[in-house]
């Protein structure tokens, strides 16, 4: 059989742009929807003229738009979500056109992360992960195939500052230990997921599965990173350690006073 032909969806985000370029070096018909907005932005214009260089077809059309989504998705047999966390309702368009095609044989929704039906939270999330919940519910309700991807956390986000949040590099002093240190916590690279994801697009194994990806020499606690660390740069660090409690104490203050200062701000610009 013939490699599958895959419609990305996100292409010019971080995520997206490594999946479609996967795709491409797995050898399969790739397709991208792209807005016509990311044609005048350099950064997006760049990357799609890359792809389209490299043989991918680029569809006009975007997730509001059920005509164009439609089009596009009768001319693929796999659909790839990667837009970002904002966007993730705005896939129940997109998961009517799948229905309505009909001849989709895979759909991977953009999930990419912790598992939403497992994560446990402190209601501090915005309904982060309810939302992403919410779309596999509706996909197996409209009894499209699937496979969701949980990959937890891409290393560009936490590792240059080793999980310091007001850090772009890592400490050479002190740092900052959350919890006791010896959870473990798995990262990845977004190229990894991307290559892990257009592996299992024709794999029987994944279907209407939810796909863990766990390396073990991706799996890491917090006291392990830092005396990594510490061993590459011949010094030990100062460690302060900060529970759970006082973390999500933090957060909690964090959150009401990022929530005053918007009510704020929109006060000023309705007055």
């Amino acid at each position: 059989m013939g490699k599958s032909r895959i419609l990305l969806i996100g292409a010019t985000g971080k995520l997206g742009y490594n999946l479609a370029k996967a795709s491409l070096e797995f050898s399969h018909p790739t397709f991208a929807l792209v807005r016509d907005s990311a044609f005048s932005d350099p950064l997006k214009s760049h990357k799609l003229e890359s792809l389209s260089n490299a043989g991918a077809t680029l569809l006009k059309g975007s997730l509001q738009d059920e005509a164009s989504l439609v089009e596009a998705i009768k001319q693929v047999d796999v659909v790839i979500c990667a837009v970002s966390s904002k966007q993730v309702l705005d896939q129940k368009l997109l998961i009517s056109a799948i229905k309505q095609a009909g001849s989709i044989k895979r759909f991977i929704p953009s999930e990419f992360g912790l598992d939403p039906d497992k994560v446990q939270i402190s209601d501090m999330d915005y309904n982060f992960y309810s939302q992403k919940a919410e779309i596999r519910r509706l996909v197996e309700a409209e009894g499209i195939p699937y496979t969701y991807i949980s990959c937890n956390y891409f290393m560009s986000f936490l590792l240059p500052s080793l999980v310091q949040p007001d850090l772009e590099t890592p400490p050479r002093d002190n740092v900052t230990i959350f919890g006791n240190g010896n959870t473990k916590g798995v990262f990845v690279k977004e190229s990894d997921v991307a290559a892990f994801t257009i592996s299992s697009v024709d794999d029987p194994r994944t279907l209407n599965k939810v796909l863990y990806l766990r390396p073990p020499g991706n799996v890491h606690s917090m006291d392990e990173l830092v005396a990594i660390w510490e061993t590459k740069i011949g010094k030990k660090l100062k460690k302060i350690y900060v529970s759970e409690e006082e973390l999500l104490r933090k957060i909690k203050v964090c959150t009401k006073n990022m929530w005053f200062i918007t009510l704020q701000r929109s006060h000023i610009l309705t007055t």
